[in-house]
């Protein structure tokens, strides 16, 4: 008996790092001071030393149910993308710039060209927001995963400046919301999209007319990285009072993380436009209009606040950066919540 035949192949193992490497080296900043294949990873603070008081800040999740998709569909390259996206905009939210990641993949069997797939994603998600992948985790866990499925989450460093935090504390009466467009679902609500369609290949293969696509990659489609939108906005020099990363709970949860006591964000849901995957989803599986905006980004996967004369210079600089920007309300004196009207 060896470790092998208990189900852990640590040649696999071996070979993944190597098939890996190559989307790894594109991630690297001049920071980072150790390779891969270390114990950790280290990364110097020497160049944030000009700030007044440089502020780590941090960020993990994991991809969630939608891994499911990627199974069926048996497409791995894009949920790397979703893993670091949803810890990068967090970062992003406060005001940080992402410095580092790392991953963890938990599969029950190591097939080194499949987790090669799988950090291709999340070297193209740290390309994207500028972060280095200094380090991960693969654990083949026989016995406790089937052998097809694995399991993904990730970890993130960034650092601000104390006094360009973003906090929220400021927005006040007459604010103006706007909001970032999200490239679809993105990474939240998924258990709920698997009870409304069929998770096989057959429906996820299906092209259908209003999504210009097929289901699965309708679905499957990465979330947007908005870390480059939020450094051009604060690089105009509009300073960002409030900011929300619309994700798992929707509008109601994420939105008065945001907001001061005495402030409500109000926001018009005819400002922009819904994306058809939502519409789909809403109409297929009968669920109605409360719980799509409780559960869903219905389009915008971020929300800032601004004061009215910066409204102009903000939304160019989000478009400028390849995002599509809204105003989407205002922020009124009122009870701390959101009205959708």
């Amino acid at each position: 008996m060896d470790y092998k035949n208990a189900g852990v192949d640590i040649e696999a193992g071996y070979k993944s790092v190597e098939l890996m490497k190559k989307h790894i080296a594109k991630t690297m900043r001049p920071e980072v001071l150790t390779n891969i294949g270390g114990f950790s990873g280290a990364f110097s603070m020497e160049k944030f030393k000009d700030m007044e008081k440089p502020t780590l800040v941090s960020g993990t999740d994991g991809v969630g149910t939608k891994l499911k998709l990627a199974f069926v569909m048996d497409k791995h390259d894009t949920v790397g993308i979703d893993c670091v996206a949803m810890c990068v905009n967090d970062i992003a939210c406060a005001g940080g710039e992402p410095l580092f990641f790392l991953d963890y993949i938990a599969c029950g069997k190591n097939v080194p060209e499949k987790i090669a797939d799988i950090v291709s994603g999340v070297a193209e998600g740290c390309h994207q927001s500028g972060a280095a992948l200094i380090g991960g985790e693969t654990a083949e866990m026989p016995g406790f995963y089937p052998e097809d499925e694995y399991d993904l989450a990730g970890f993130a460093v960034g650092v601000v400046d104390e006094k360009d935090l973003i906090t929220g504390k400021d927005l006040a009466d007459g604010d103006v919301l706007i909001g970032i467009a999200s490239s679809g679902v993105h990474s939240n609500g998924f258990s709920l999209v698997r009870k409304v369609f069929s998770m096989d290949k057959e429906s996820l293969n299906t092209y259908h007319e209003e999504l210009g696509t097929t289901l699965g990659d309708a679905l499957l489609k990465p979330t947007k990285i908005y870390v480059k939108a939020l450094r051009a906005v604060k690089e105009a020099g509009v300073r960002v009072k409030a900011c929300s990363h619309i994700t798992g709970g929707g509008f109601y949860e994420n939105v008065p993380r945001m907001l001061p006591d005495g402030i409500r964000a109000v926001i018009k849901k005819d400002s922009y436009p819904i994306p058809p995957i939502f519409t789909m989803l809403a109409r297929e599986g009968q669920i109605e209009e409360h719980m799509m905006y409780n559960t869903y980004n219905m389009g915008l996967g971020m929300v800032i606040g601004v004061k009215p004369e910066d409204v102009d210079a903000a939304m160019k600089a989000i478009e400028a950066a390849g995002e599509k920007a809204y105003v989407v309300g205002k922020a009124e004196a009122g009870e701390k919540g959101v009205t959708l009207c």
